[in-house]
């Protein structure tokens, strides 16, 4: 079993986000990104897969859903959202780790 450092870990992620967003392309990142700063801004917090199911019914659709984390911790990392609480997974049986997601106080949104 392969025991990873943090900074192992982080580098791993970065690198599966990074080719996840490649293979979704810059237009549905630019477009989903767009959808959801636009749906927090009209109807407030609101659970990542509930965002995330409001961008597939509006046609943004990638290769893959997994395809939205990066979407996500992209408008983080801006600072233009911040996780303001948490739910249980719809998608994942009610286990534990859905974020709940708002536009950021003072941020570029």
């Amino acid at each position: 079993m392969d025991v990873f450092t943090a900074a192992q870990s982080r580098t791993l992620r970065d690198e599966a986000i990074e080719s996840v967003m490649k293979r979704a392309g810059q237009d549905f990142m630019d477009r989903a990104e767009a959808y959801i700063l636009d749906y927090l801004r009209a109807h407030g917090a609101t659970a990542g897969e509930q965002l995330t199911r409001a961008c597939l019914s509006a046609g943004i659709e990638p290769h893959d859903d997994r395809a939205f984390g990066p979407v996500y911790m992209r408008l983080s990392r801006r600072g233009v959202i911040e996780k303001c609480g948490f739910v249980p997974r719809l998608r994942g049986h009610m286990t534990s780790g859905g974020n709940v997601w708002r536009l950021k106080i003072g941020g570029n949104a």
